[in-house]
């Protein structure tokens, strides 16, 4: 396994400070969120899956949609 691939909680929440520890946690309770692995009482993230997950929500903003023609 590739330590560097899987991240802790709080690993993620320093590297994304965008997701909080607290809003990871209602997330996986609501069965939402990035995909996660569950070792005894750990909860790991696949960088991969945070990177997907995060992509997969953009805000689409005017400027973002096409052009009404």
């Amino acid at each position: 396994m590739n330590t560097t691939e899987y991240l802790s909680v709080n690993q993620v929440k320093t590297e994304y400070p965008c997701l909080s520890t607290g809003s990871l946690a209602n997330l996986r309770c609501r069965k939402e969120g990035p995909r996660y692995f569950k070792i005894n009482k750990k909860v790991l993230y696949r960088r991969s899956d945070l990177e997907a997950w995060l992509g997969s929500q953009p805000v689409l903003t005017r400027d973002s949609l096409p052009e009404r023609g």
